[in-house]
């Protein structure tokens, strides 16, 4: 974590020369399924991009919905022509497959009409100068893979600033990966790629059956044909925000999804950072047990937990000062449930399957 701070405070904000005319043409891919609590929002955020209307489109691609998501897209495409909803069942039918996601926006890059392919979530919200700041980035440094910075809302309840730091430490840590010249991470709320480099490495073949990891293990391979052409969009203009889960079963849900992909890798270096973070945890977890038969060791794991919790402490902040995060004093106690479920999720990821969007998925 150290070292992640060392080269994540290296960073600076891209600087943009916006005397850059827009030229590059987006496609948009929402993947939605049951979202009609959260569509219109980022539709209405996307209609209003400073960009010009005719560089860029949306397929939001319905993924057998069975709420309202439909006829809220409806009603936005009657009123924008470069809005499309496709639903899935009537590309697949009834076809069960383990990743629904890859298969809607493999779908959806085929539809498209522009040259580059920008991926987001439902439930996020962009930027008025989102897809402004992609087109200068590109423009800027010929890049045909580019990650940008999400983050999650947060309403201050001890529920959902533990899911925000949580989630801004990750993208953090994604920063300063990069800034170490390694792309090891991205998040799929908030990537574009070239739409022939998508062709060129043959998509998601290869990774179709897994459920998750739309987005890594496209980066991957995208990194081995092409590493020296991979950004990351450093710039607070090119944050998305994303809604936490609402409830704990969900949360704990989708991290258990997230650490799902771990069997997949297989890069030795990130398997060995991954099993590192989780045996790690798995330890704290259990020391303070060890305390009933070693009074001594209770003693050892708080000076352990102590000290785990100001080494991420002063990275935490600053991540939050980019993402305009306020940290409180009492966020340090979240450090507790956060070893208990990441041993849990970790465990969970790797040996167990999971409910996903009403779905059991392997």
């Amino acid at each position: 974590m150290l070292v992640y701070r060392h080269y994540f405070i290296q960073l600076k904000p891209f600087e943009f020369n916006k005397n850059i005319a827009p030229n590059k043409g987006f496609t948009i891919i929402i993947p939605a399924r049951n979202e009609a609590e959260n569509i219109r929002n980022l539709l209405t955020s996307i209609v209003q991009q400073n960009y010009p209307t005719s560089l860029w489109e949306v397929f939001v691609m319905d993924d057998f919905s069975t709420d309202e998501t439909a006829n809220i897209v409806t009603t936005f495409q009657q009123q924008h022509s470069n809005i499309h909803l496709v639903k899935l069942s009537e590309e697949i039918g009834n076809k069960p497959i383990n990743s629904y996601k890859k298969k809607a926006i493999e779908i959806g890059i085929q539809k498209s009409t522009k040259d580059w392919i920008v991926t987001t979530d439902a439930d996020c919200f962009v930027n008025k100068n989102w897809l402004l700041s992609y087109n200068l980035y590109i423009q800027q440094t010929n890049s045909v893979f580019v990650a940008a910075p999400v983050v999650f809302t947060n309403n201050g309840s001890a529920f959902q600033s533990f899911q925000c730091i949580d989630f801004m430490a990750l993208q953090g840590i994604t920063a300063a990966a990069i800034s170490m010249g390694i792309h090891a991470m991205c998040n799929g709320a908030n990537l574009a790629y070239e739409k022939k480099i998508f062709f060129e490495v043959d998509g998601f073949k290869g990774v179709d059956t897994i459920a998750s990891g739309d987005d890594m293990f496209l980066m991957k391979k995208i990194q081995n044909k092409y590493p020296k052409k991979l950004g990351y969009l450093y710039h607070q203009d090119a944050i998305v925000a994303t809604k936490p889960m609402e409830t704990i079963g969900g949360f704990f849900n989708q991290r258990v999804r997230w650490a799902s992909k771990t069997n997949s890798y297989k890069e030795i270096a990130t398997i060995v950072v991954l099993w590192a973070v989780l045996l790690v945890n798995i330890g704290l977890v259990i020391f303070p047990f060890i305390a009933f038969i070693h009074f001594n060791a209770l003693f050892i794991w708080l000076g352990l937990m102590a000290i785990k919790t100001f080494v991420e402490a002063i990275f935490a902040v600053k991540i939050a000062r980019f993402f305009s995060i306020e940290l409180r004093w009492w966020h340090t106690l979240l450090q507790f449930p956060h070893v208990l479920y990441t041993s849990l999720a970790g465990c969970f990821g790797l040996f167990s399957n999971y409910q996903w969007k009403g779905r059991k998925v392997k």
